[in-house]
């Protein structure tokens, strides 16, 4: 699935509808990633997981850390450690 880059964000949009989101807020040499969203039809097909991964993908390209301020993806980087643990901040 490919996604839209907008303004410190990526989403799926189609016929105006909004699909998937992911938000995130610049903190310096941080980003606070604040929001995900999927809509119904979608969910459990891994969505909000490819949605985070392109913004890992955005932040090691500015080289920037990641605090997950969302609880969808606090969980993710605890659930997968090993696949997020360069780009967390814990602070």
């Amino acid at each position: 699935m490919d996604f839209t880059k907008g303004n410190n964000r990526f989403y799926k949009e189609e016929e105006g509808k909004l699909l998937a989101e992911v938000t995130w807020v610049p903190q310096g040499d941080t980003v606070s990633v604040d929001h995900t969203f999927v809509d119904p039809s979608l969910r459990g097909q891994g969505v909000a997981e490819k949605l985070v991964d392109q913004v890992v993908e955005e932040m090691q390209k500015e080289q920037k850390k990641i605090k997950p301020a969302c609880p969808y993806v606090a969980e993710l980087f605890k659930r997968k450690p090993d696949k997020y643990e360069h780009v967390q901040s814990f602070d």
